[in-house]
């Protein structure tokens, strides 16, 4: 039976690869991204003629608790929550300004406050779903010159630890992927091929992860049993 999904940040990268796992399953797709909605429904439409699915691409930004709640206005029904829209910034923290704090902390914590406030009352009435949020290893053990970032994705997995206690009773499961080094047009930008080289030297696979596989490991993830919640997984090539 067709399942109904979000996914977040889907115009590239790993929420794009995310989209077609879940495409594969048959299952029906709400996706969103800020700035490439006409690549975003161009990517809806070849996902629709090829597995037979509906898919939904909407334009929003996930910072903004009005707009969230404008796109979960047209939304009835939801099976799965995947938050995985991020941004990123590498730079000392005294270069930082307050508008770049707000903006990361926004886009990858406050928009998962923001989903799952309207996603949780249709996941109650069936007394199940699936929440999956897409951390990081620096939200474990944090990184120099991404202080933002990794504060936001440790406040990622306090707030999935927390929000499946919360929600455990009810037959909801919540957990998050923490990646290492994926292969993607973010770490690309902000990431020079001397840096990707000298990070792929330092994991034991000695390679960098490809997003396919986090989406890989997202569908598993939303087939678990429910007994599974509350957990931060790992997938790094066993680089920390």
């Amino acid at each position: 039976m067709s399942r109904n999904v979000l996914i977040t940040g889907a115009s590239r990268g790993i929420g794009k690869s995310i989209a077609k796992a879940f495409a594969k399953q048959g299952d029906n797709l709400i996706l969103t991204c800020l700035n490439s909605i006409e690549d975003l429904e161009k990517y809806a439409a070849e996902l629709e003629r090829e597995f037979g699915i509906r898919v939904r691409a909407v334009k929003c930004d996930m910072s903004d608790y009005e707009a969230v709640k404008a796109l979960f206005a047209d939304i009835d029904d939801l099976d799965i929550l995947i938050n995985n829209a991020g941004v990123a910034y590498i730079g000392l923290l005294t270069d930082m300004e307050k508008e770049d704090w707000d903006r990361v902390l926004g886009t990858n914590l406050d928009a998962l406050f923001f989903t799952s406030k309207f996603a949780v009352p249709m996941m109650l009435k069936k007394h199940s779903g699936r929440i999956i949020n897409i951390s990081s290893v620096w939200g474990n053990v944090g990184a120099s010159c991404e202080v933002a970032y990794s504060a936001s994705k440790g406040g990622v997995n306090s707030f999935t630890k927390a929000l499946a206690k919360e929600l455990a009773p009810s037959g909801i499961a919540v957990n998050a992927i923490a990646c290492g080094v994926i292969d993607t047009d973010m770490n690309r930008k902000h990431l020079s091929d001397e840096d990707l080289e000298e990070l792929k030297n330092e994991i034991p696979m000695d390679r960098l992860g490809r997003a396919e596989e986090v989406a890989e490991l997202t569908v598993k993830l939303s087939d678990a049993p429910s007994y599974m919640t509350g957990q931060i997984i790992t997938i790094d090539g066993g680089w920390i």
